[in-house]
């Protein structure tokens, strides 16, 4: 029997919710409502405090637990966390990593990874421990013994440095998702164009499946010597599309009282218009 993370929703016969809704069915005793409206508080971003209050409660909840020992209350709202910014689930988050399901650590090192505060390096590095040769797959799980792709990037979006000498095995692991999240942390963490490349490479060579997922590397690192290399990709346009806006996002002025586009900035949204 497989336990996976995977979220299926039915809009037709979904509730309708308002943010009050939503508060009060996380403290039903219907573990249905209270699954999907820790869904739905993350997906339309409620950030007022009893949202934020009730999620957190919810990273401990024991009730709603699956035959396998997953948690997927618990999941949701460390995913609903990070999508809503607010720093007062950092420490839940971080206990959330030692958590006996995969799926909630993994959760909460994403959620960790959006928030970016530094407090939760430790114990986003202590999943590290063992290097390579603990990372090998779970008997019966489709997974590894920690969630080293959302711990690797979580790194990488923190700038922890410190953490390069355990981030740059995984470059070597035998899965090459593995390998992609750990040349995308290093490239965040050295600015070293080699872990661009690499990417870049397995853009060309990887399969449909990992093409996709690279191109989400490299938008996120911002990465723009492969601007072309993501234009032309073998790749639906869709893709393609969500990696150049996230390199043009690091070639836009954040605060600016004059607005001057630089000539890499042109090339990107010149790129955008030929696949529109």
């Amino acid at each position: 029997m497989i336990e996976t993370s995977g979220e299926a929703y039915s809009v037709k016969n979904a509730p309708n919710l308002t943010p009050e809704i939503a508060i009060a069915n996380l403290q039903s005793s219907d573990l249905s409502l209270r699954y999907y409206a820790a869904w739905w508080l993350g997906k339309f971003r409620v950030s007022q405090p009893e949202a934020i209050d009730a999620l957190i409660k919810a990273l401990e909840d024991e009730s709603d637990r699956t035959e396998l020992g997953g948690y997927p209350l618990r999941r949701n709202a460390a995913r609903a966390l990070g999508k809503l910014g607010n720093l007062k689930a950092v420490p839940g988050l971080i206990k959330c990593l030692e958590c006996s399901d995969f799926y909630v650590r993994e959760a909460a090192a994403q959620s960790l990874a959006m928030l970016k505060d530094k407090t939760a390096l430790p114990a986003l590095i202590k999943l590290l421990d063992g290097g390579v040769d603990q990372a090998v797959q779970v008997p019966g799980f489709p997974h590894l013994a920690q969630p080293y792709t959302a711990v690797l990037e979580a790194l990488g979006a923190m700038g922890a440095t410190e953490a390069i000498s355990l981030v740059q095995p995984f470059l070597n692991h035998s899965v090459p998702r593995l390998q992609c999240s750990a040349a995308r942390a290093m490239y965040q963490l050295t600015q070293d164009s080699i872990y661009g490349e690499l990417l870049v490479k397995t853009l060309a060579t990887g399969d449909l499946k990992m093409r996709r997922v690279v191109l989400g590397d490299l938008g996120a690192i911002g990465y723009l010597s492969a601007a072309e290399a993501i234009a032309l990709a073998q790749v639906e346009s869709s893709f393609k599309l969500i990696a150049l806006k996230g390199l043009l996002e690091y070639q836009l002025p954040e605060q600016s009282d004059t607005f001057d586009i630089s000539a890499p900035a042109i090339r990107i949204m010149n790129l955008i218009d030929s696949l529109l």
